[in-house]
């Protein structure tokens, strides 16, 4: 199902897409091991494998340049096990994470971070003003619908603020059924994903009124740095 479908299915339902809770499932209990092996699986059998291991690592070399490039408060949408999150706080910055896993919340607060079991889609403590958002580890697929995602962001972040995502080092744009799988039958429940590569993000982004100010990459992984887009003067000014 494109892209297009999901945000029609939403629209049908007079409601933003919002993600399945990962509840006690193969994600809960590859975060209690810390190691997978994990899967997103899709509807047509085709697997992803998920990197638990790093997760629940600390930050690596492509994350530095994240927590670099992060300034003021920081919002981590689905920040899973909180390595990011944890750093943040080390390094004095005021730093929540979101995730709809209590498993991924737990993890987070034992390794030094705070973080709300919640959906980003909900409503989060200082709405409009985050001057930071990050959706790192493919979370722009959070709810199979980028640009509704980064409309959301619109609400939460301040005037100023930038969004760190990372991307796929592919030319791809879907949005998918998938379940988490733990490589022995355990299966979660369905949810809508995404997977986008750094072109179709600059289209979702300006859609969303964003725009790419910086784009790199580090040991096979790909960021976009994205701010407001100028607003124009209004009509008679």
């Amino acid at each position: 199902m494109r892209l297009r479908g999901a945000r029609e299915a939403a629209a049908a339902q007079g409601a933003l897409p919002r993600p399945t809770a990962w509840r006690e499932d193969p994600y809960a209990d590859a975060l209690h091991r810390g190691r997978g092996p994990l899967f997103l699986r899709r509807s047509d059998g085709w697997l992803l494998p998920l990197e638990v291991e790093r997760w629940c690592a600390a930050p690596d070399a492509a994350d530095l340049g994240v927590l670099a490039r992060c300034r003021g408060a920081v919002l981590d949408i689905g920040c899973g096990p909180g390595r990011l999150v944890a750093a943040l706080a080390a390094r004095g910055h005021r730093a929540l994470g979101v995730d709809v896993s209590p498993a991924a919340v737990a993890r987070t607060a034992r390794v030094g971070g705070h973080a709300l079991c919640r959906s980003v889609f909900e409503p989060l403590p200082g709405e409009g003003r985050w001057d930071t958002a990050l959706l790192i580890d493919g979370n722009i697929g959070i709810g199979g619908d980028p640009a509704a995602l980064l409309g959301r962001l619109g609400a939460v972040t301040g005037p100023a603020a930038r969004v760190i995502v990372e991307c796929l080092p592919l030319d791809v744009d879907e949005c998918c059924e998938v379940r988490l799988d733990d490589g022995s039958g355990g299966l979660g429940a369905p949810f809508a994903w995404a997977r986008v590569g750094a072109r179709a993000l600059r289209c979702h982004a300006r859609s969303a009124g964003w725009e790419l100010a910086e784009k790199w990459s580090v040991g096979g992984r790909v960021f976009a740095e994205l701010s407001r887009r100028p607003q124009g003067p209004s009509p008679g000014g």
